[in-house]
């Protein structure tokens, strides 16, 4: 699976292009095709947008000179929708009159197809194939009749779907979360300078201060001491908001361990998922072992609980790039072993519990199982710390049909023996769930009931 986009803001700092810059590295997890940065210095919005990774786009010219303001925003992408351009990179950069908006989206629009065509009836000309553009359109409409403030409310209205947002409008830093809460954002400060984040460890790495989430349905306006926090739905037409349906997954794989996602730690979470995992379903084995790096935590947890001794098995390579010189035919499965490599002496001969935060299209895990099996493992059992994932994500993961998700199709004995296991366990809906917080989340990928009505087709 690929990461959501990551969103960082920063209001009034004189370095907030280069504290941006960080922000931007600590989530880059979260995205790894685009990068862009905007800053505003009291006159002019300026921004730098490119394809690749922050450091790689990003030099001492653009922090010292290029990007010269107070206030920033900054994206990192992975395209959930729309395509890999530099056209579609963000924030998304739009003017009218002598209001300069800079809008940072995470998460996936439903109903942004109908919204495309019916503003494009109207006259509105796209540039992107990005939910932010939309978001910039309906702004924009709404400007001559509402304030800034209504006018993001009214778009607000208008959309459907999981939305994080950070937008720069002049002299003004706004934050805002969907009024199911889908998507993570987090307010925090630098000293007296508020910040913004997606995940919590942009915040460590500036040696800032974690305040907060945000609200499902809040937004927060930031434009002097103190900042402005409006509930969406209850200014805007006085509806109840709906129940909070916050991504499990950001919990089970996506957020980096260090952060806090839904004002909860992601790393007990993941290795109480683990700890209840091994209750749920014990196996006998020598030692346990994660494929690293994300199933690491919740096979700690496991191997905790069962007191099974932990072992890393594999290990693996961390200066490996997006892309690699092609080895011949005859190298097979390449692309994994250039990755992760085995440490034989630890396998042969062993039973093996591999312990992994997901499955879902199955193609990796088999590789590796089969190795392990060459080197001489005796049993290989796997535990996954989530149950089977059966539905697509809508939402802004990119597993969006159901024919890519092995569970949908397969039975776990099914699954099993595709994989070469002498056992396969998933923890239970309701095991995960006593793992974490208890504050409402989107479990669609499990149960296949969405926050968010979809048209599957």
């Amino acid at each position: 699976m690929k990461e959501h986009c990551g969103l960082f803001g920063i209001f009034r700092h004189k370095d907030a292009a280069r504290l941006t810059y960080f922000g931007l590295y600590a989530q880059q997890h979260r995205g790894q095709e685009a990068v862009g940065i905007a800053v505003w210095d009291g006159d002019t919005l300026c921004d730098v947008r490119n394809l690749g990774l922050v450091h790689d786009i990003f030099d001492e010219k653009h922090l010292a000179e290029t990007l010269k303001g107070h206030t920033a925003v900054g994206h990192v992408r992975y395209a959930t929708g729309g395509k890999v351009s530099v056209t579609d990179a963000e924030p998304f950069i739009v003017r009218r009159g002598g209001l300069s908006l800079a809008i940072a989206h995470n998460g996936a629009l439903v109903n942004a197809a109908a919204l495309r065509l019916e503003l494009e009836g109207q006259g509105a000309i796209f540039h992107t194939n990005t939910d932010s553009e939309i978001f910039a359109h309906l702004i924009v409409r709404e400007l001559g009749t509402l304030s800034l403030e209504e006018a993001v409310l009214a778009a607000c209205e208008r959309v459907q779907g999981a939305y994080s947002l950070v937008i720069l409008a002049n002299d003004k830093l706004i934050g805002v979360r969907d009024p199911h809460g889908i998507r993570p954002l987090s307010l925090g400060r630098l000293g007296n300078t508020p910040l913004l984040a997606s995940e919590t460890c942009a915040f460590d790495l500036l040696e800032g201060e974690y305040i907060r989430t945000l609200e499902a349905g809040e937004m927060v306006v930031i434009s002097g001491s103190p900042l402005t926090s409006i509930r969406s739905y209850s200014l805007a037409n006085k509806k109840p908001l709906p129940e909070q349906a916050g991504c499990i997954f950001e919990l089970v794989y996506f957020a980096r361990p260090d952060s806090y996602v839904f004002d909860q730690n992601v790393y007990m979470a993941r290795k109480r998922m683990g700890m209840q995992l091994a209750k749920e379903a014990p196996v006998e084995a020598d030692f346990v072992m994660p494929f690293p790096d994300s199933g690491i935590y919740c096979a700690v947890g496991y191997a905790q609980q069962s007191g099974i001794p932990y072992e890393h098995a594999l290990i693996r390579n961390h200066y490996v790039g997006r892309t690699f010189i092609q080895p011949t035919q005859d190298m097979r499965d390449f692309a994994v072993r250039v990755k992760l490599n085995p440490v034989r002496e630890v396998i042969k001969g062993k039973r093996i519990v591999i312990v992994d935060d997901s499955i879902v299209r199955g193609t990796t895990m088999r590789t590796r199982v089969k190795k392990l099996r060459e080197l001489g493992a005796t049993e290989v059992h796997c535990r996954i710390s989530c149950p089977p994932v059966k539905c697509p994500c809508f939402y802004g993961v990119d597993f969006s049909s159901r024919g890519e998700l092995v569970a949908a199709n397969h039975s776990i004995a099914d699954i099993q023996k595709f994989l070469g296991l002498d056992s396969l366990e998933f923890l239970s809906l309701e095991g995960m769930l006593s793992s974490v917080t208890d504050m409402g989340y989107c479990l669609a990928c499990f149960d296949g009931k969405y926050a968010v009505p979809v048209n599957e087709e």
